[in-house]
């Protein structure tokens, strides 16, 4: 609670920094005792209940999350030879199923399937995709070119998708990183969800940007 204290104290509710000044404030916050994740929360003025309104896609970190993804790939013959290659933590099919379902098996951040076993992974659906881990086309989890889908999560792809509630939630770096480079990478998310605007979103599109330690207070940006 001190350290929260300490820190809300080098912020000031009432103001919008720029994400430059916000992450300069966080340079100089008091250091946990492990290194934080940064985190980025978009709130947008879309309804995510309306399949024209969704917002959901993936982008490629210029200097990764500083943490290394685990990817489980479902696949079967030589794809599970290349994804095996490619160096995902886990191949597998059917087998896994159980392991999933009965073991509550979760120890991987990302699930990339081939196409033809989408089948099989879809009788995960109750159990991964609330979660976050269905896999998904859009996404780029769903592929024959399961080399390329594990080099990019990797090196640091990362997807960013709306909550219920129509908020965005992404970690884009530590605080280890130093203000340049979570600066370039924030810069290159944000580009994408503006990008990632649907047609059908009237109004305000980004309603607010806050941007936050793992344990510390949220800075409004502009």
């Amino acid at each position: 609670m001190k350290r929260y204290n300490e820190s809300s104290k080098l912020i000031d509710k009432e103001k919008k920094y720029s994400a430059d000044e916000a992450l300069e404030i966080i340079e100089k916050m008091p250091k946990a005792k492990f290194d934080e994740t940064v985190e980025l929360h978009v709130k947008l003025g879309v309804d995510s209940k309306h399949a024209d309104q969704q917002v959901r896609g993936t982008v490629l970190l210029p200097n990764g999350t500083g943490k290394t993804q685990k990817v489980l790939v479902f696949a079967k013959g030589p794809k599970a030879d290349e994804a095996q290659k490619a160096g995902a933590d886990y191949v597998g099919a059917e087998e896994l199923i159980p392991k999933i379902q009965n073991d509550n098996w979760f120890d991987y951040d990302v699930v990339v399937a081939t196409p033809d076993m989408m089948g099989v992974v879809g009788r995960l659906g109750k159990v991964l995709g609330p979660k976050g881990l269905m896999p998904n086309p859009k996404s780029g989890t769903v592929t024959m070119d399961v080399t390329k889908a594990v080099n990019e999560i990797k090196a640091g792809k990362v997807e960013y998708r709306l909550d219920k509630n129509n908020i965005i939630h992404l970690g884009f770096g530590k605080v280890s990183f130093g203000k340049e480079k979570l600066q370039e990478n924030y810069q290159v998310i944000m580009d994408a969800i503006i990008k990632a605007r649907p047609a059908a979103a009237k109004g305000q599109y980004i309603k607010s940007i806050s941007i936050s330690t793992t344990m510390g207070p949220g800075i409004f940006v502009e």
